[in-house]
């Protein structure tokens, strides 16, 4: 029987772990009996009621599985560390706030046994705040132009992935992982499945402004090099003029000695101009710089404080393992 792993993070959710671990359990058994499965919560170092909430779930029901994070590792971290635990023949991951529709499991797992290793879900327009959704577009669309490597529009990172594709992540040994640059740069073949995308189900979601740009940074300085390319064309563009401009004022002065006063107000539009400029690509090498050196640091994806169920199902395991071993001894006695 295959086992189906589904994979949940979560931080500060107390009013959706409930709810979307009835969805997700009620969707397995009803609409796909035939396979087996675990449910998976990661939990970001909560500071509500979300992790006594999953301590109940996990001992009313040995399939429900949780990751406590020693501390909150960010939002990209946390969920590709929970993928490298799961056990199941594909992981399908998606947010606790129901923003990724349950009903997208079955259509996940079809496309799955059609030979599929990935299959994601791509938003074809959002219940989500209008100015946020055309942003986000925007991202998608300025990072697809810039990008060496082609960027899937409107993928937030939830869908199925193979076991295959997993052993993938678990070799790349990447201490800063972006799932989706990954997916589109080393993932298989693809599916994509479209849907709406609803409005959170409770609770506040954690995406604020920084948290976005933290995103958008770590995409463009993973997989772009026109951050670094267009500092050297800037720099080249207003040196040539700023050469230029310079003989022009000399050669003026020097033939219109008493009539042409050069003044103060080119000058400092000038250099505060240039100021501008060398500031914002002086910030950008350094988004550069930092993504290098936190992946020469090498530190762990995630520390784990505490985890349930695992042990129970290896201990399921070996129990199994050794009642063969048995059956096994008593034929050869026979």
């Amino acid at each position: 029987m295959k086992k189906i792993s589904v994979l949940i993070p979560c931080y500060n959710e107390e009013e959706n772990v409930v709810p979307i671990s009835e969805a997700v359990i009620g969707t397995l058994t009803n609409n796909l009996p035939e396979y087996d499965y675990e449910l998976v919560f990661i939990d970001n170092d909560s500071q509500d009621q979300t992790r006594p909430l999953i301590r109940r779930l996990c001992k009313e029901n040995p399939k429900i599985k949780a990751i406590f994070n020693a501390r909150n590792f960010g939002q990209f971290n946390s969920p590709y560390y929970g993928m490298l635990q799961v056990t199941g023949d594909c992981v399908i991951e998606m947010v606790a706030d129901f923003q990724d529709p349950v009903d997208l499991i079955p259509q996940y797992v079809h496309e799955w046994e059609k030979g599929y290793k990935i299959v994601i879900g791509i938003k074809t327009s959002s219940k989500e705040n209008r100015l946020m959704y055309w942003l986000r577009g925007c991202y998608y669309k300025m990072m697809k132009k810039l990008s060496d490597v082609e960027q899937i529009e409107q993928f937030t990172g939830s869908g199925l992935y193979d076991r295959s594709f997993l052993e993938v992540l678990r070799n790349l040994d990447d201490p800063t992982p972006f799932l989706r640059g990954i997916v589109a740069e080393l993932g298989y073949k693809i599916k994509k499945i479209p849907y709406e995308q609803p409005k959170r189900r409770a609770g506040k979601t954690k995406n604020n402004f920084y948290k976005l740009y933290d995103a958008a940074m770590l995409s463009i300085t993973s997989y772009t090099k026109a951050g670094l390319r267009l500092a050297t064309l800037f720099g080249s563009f207003f040196s040539f003029i700023s050469i230029i401009v310079a003989i022009v004022y000399l050669i003026m002065k020097l033939m219109y000695w008493d009539r042409f006063p050069a003044g103060m107000a080119p000058l400092l539009i000038g250099m505060c101009f240039l100021g501008s400029v060398q500031i914002f690509f002086i910030g950008l090498v350094g988004e550069y710089i930092l993504s290098i050196n936190t992946r020469v640091m090498k530190r762990p994806l995630v520390i784990e404080e505490e985890r349930l169920n695992f042990d129970r199902e290896s201990e399921e395991e070996q129990s199994e393992d050794v009642t063969i071993l048995q059956a096994a001894s008593l034929g050869d006695g026979e």
